[in-house]
């Protein structure tokens, strides 16, 4: 029998039995549209969290602190020894001291990290609030919104606040570093410019403004980027040989897709019960379909249609039903997840938070879903197309 004829006689049940086929591919629509809802649901916050939490520089970039092994100081000589490493794009030293703050008529100390614009971007910070200084912008600084909290100003409105600042410095002696500080008052107030979203009081200053004040006698860590991801394992390697105790966001982010993956599989699995559900269905329909054709089946095979043919024609009619199904998952599962995805973000902007995109479809996982639903429907429809191809035409002349 040729292969048009086959799909001719497979595709009759969408015109003898309308309604139950519709249901059937519906049934299995349903199952594989929530598969696509729940795993598109875990990548998209995967996606949402680890945009929240790195950027393309911060990828590249390794946190390097003194071991505690060793009594190292990084001092300026030190960075250019980093600096002439081969494939090192980018040295941004980081000097982390207490300051005395004046503000809102309070005075506390607050941690300060003094360091260079580049930081933010290779320590993967987005600004919430303003902008981020630069080497134009003159005693302008960047503070968390928990610094707000403790000195009792709104997050909203802290920007273009006055600040006074003395900067608390160590003392040295003999090039190591001793517990006694030294205090460098600032005349000119700074001005807060940006603001973070983070649960400690900080204070982020430009380096270039603070070296105008006081000599910075050591840095704490330094934030290096590599020139590509190749490079990283083997900067990793040279920056440790040298005594630096070196992390990474990148570790952070692997991990993070770890916890992702598992969470993912949860998601499928519930998913994959709906799934057998519908499968569970569709084998019934052609159990059904199978006892009210054994008679058709009966005249098929007296006239000489072969096993071959019957049961292709069998599993030719489930695998479409399949198809079908998965097609009308994936649609079903799409125009779900942006009803669900607009309505939560009509809820967290009317709180305050911002508008995400909380589902994320690979192409490949659409493509795999439209494959799944075609081979659980020649699965299912594989022992009903059996059992046809293997009936004897006398019998099933005589069946009622």
């Amino acid at each position: 029998m040729r292969f048009l004829d086959l799909f001719k006689l497979s595709t009759r049940m969408f015109k003898a039995r309308t309604s139950r086929t519709l249901l059937t591919v519906l049934g299995m629509g349903i199952g594989i549209s929530a598969i696509l809802f729940l795993v598109s649901l875990g990548y998209g916050i995967q996606n949402v969290i680890l945009e929240k939490i790195t950027t393309s520089d911060a990828l590249l970039s390794l946190d390097a602190t003194p071991s505690k092994e060793q009594e190292l100081k990084i001092d300026n000589a030190f960075i250019s020894e980093v600096e002439a490493i081969n494939n090192v794009v980018e040295v941004s030293p980081v000097s982390q001291i207490s300051s005395q703050v004046h503000f809102n008529n309070l005075i506390s100390n607050v941690t300060t990290e003094i360091v260079r614009p580049s930081f933010f971007s290779l320590s993967g910070l987005e600004i919430d609030r303003g902008t981020v200084f630069d080497n134009s912008t003159e005693n302008g600084i960047v503070v968390s919104s928990a610094f707000a909290k403790i000195f009792k100003e709104d997050p909203e409105k802290i920007l273009q606040k006055q600040v006074g600042l003395t900067f608390i410095f160590p003392k040295e002696k003999e090039n190591l570093v001793e517990n006694e500080t030294e205090m460098v008052s600032v005349d000119n107030p700074f001005t807060v410019i940006g603001m973070i979203e983070r649960e400690e009081p900080i204070i982020y200053v430009n380096m270039e403004d603070v070296e105008k004040y006081a000599v910075i006698p050591y840095f704490t860590r330094l934030k290096v980027k590599a020139k590509k991801t190749d490079y990283v394992e083997q900067l990793r390697s040279e920056l440790s040989s040298r005594g630096l105790s070196v992390s990474s966001l990148s570790d952070t982010v692997d991990q993070a897709n770890k916890v992702f993956r598992v969470v993912q599989i949860i998601l499928a699995f519930f998913g994959i019960i709906a799934l057998v559900v519908s499968a569970i269905g569709m084998f019934n329909t052609m159990t059904v379909t199978l006892l009210e054709r054994t008679e058709e089946i009966g005249i098929m095979k007296s006239i000489g249609v072969s096993e071959r043919d019957v049961l292709l024609m069998f599993v030719f009619e489930s695998s479409i039903m399949g198809f079908l199904g998965g097609l009308s998952g994936i649609i079903i599962g799409i125009i779900g997840s942006k009803f669900v995805n607009f309505g939560f973000n009509i809820l967290a902007q009317r709180f305050g938070g911002e508008a995400v995109q909380l589902f994320y479809s690979p192409l490949w996982f659409i493509l795999l879903i439209i494959i799944i639903g075609a081979v659980v429907g020649f699965i299912t429809g594989l022992v009903p197309a059996r059992r046809a191809s293997s009936i004897n035409p006398l019998d099933a002349l005589r069946y009622k």
